[in-house]
């Protein structure tokens, strides 16, 4: 049987999952989830456990926080983001925000809004010159291009990711998962 194992996008599932292969004769399948489907992807069995970026709707659910990633602003390299080395939100203030954090800043009234698209598709329209994006570390890097900037926002605080499953769904193998992820070698006593 296939452990599947879901991830959110700028998530590293690389490491536990080769570790997992060492160990494991189960096959393990790696899915990309889009944050706004990571909950549902968990909570109809789509995926065993996930790499979800919080906040999260934890009832009924297990959760580990595992890192934590600083929140950034993308813009193009024209823009005046690229002669800092960080900016605040104030900074930012009447920018045109391409797509809502995750953190829960909200536009001000003059900026337009935008209609809903990933990270990478908000990336691509900030770097012909239009807005700007605030993602976490790890996206801004995956979706680098040369045409776009990114700067720490020092205000803004910063995004958890963590391993997520179903309560009901706790078993040896998840359990398996887990001591990988929380660094238990192959010959642990919990291994």
């Amino acid at each position: 049987m296939t452990f599947r194992l879901g991830y959110v996008t700028g998530a590293t599932p690389d490491k536990w999952a080769r570790a997992w292969r060492d160990r494991s004769r189960e096959s393990l399948e790696l899915v990309p989830l889009d944050e706004a489907d990571q909950l549902s992807a968990i909570r109809e069995g789509k995926v065993d456990m996930a790499l979800v970026r919080l906040p999260l709707d934890t009832d009924g659910l297990h959760l580990i926080r595992l890192y934590d990633e600083v929140p950034v602003v993308v813009a193009g390299v024209e823009h005046f983001v690229a002669a800092a080395d960080e900016v605040s939100l104030s900074d930012l203030d009447g920018e045109q925000l391409v797509a809502p954090h995750a953190s829960g800043w909200q536009p001000s009234t003059e900026q337009l809004p935008w209609p809903p698209m990933g990270p990478k598709d908000a990336i691509e329209t900030v770097a012909a010159g239009t807005g700007v994006v605030l993602v976490p570390m790890s996206v801004g890097r995956l979706f680098r291009r040369k045409d776009t900037v990114q700067r720490p926002v020092t205000d803004l605080d910063p995004t958890t990711v963590g391993l997520a499953w179903l309560k009901e769904r706790d078993d040896e193998r998840t359990q398996a998962f887990v001591g990988i992820v929380r660094g238990r070698t192959a010959n642990s006593s919990r291994g």
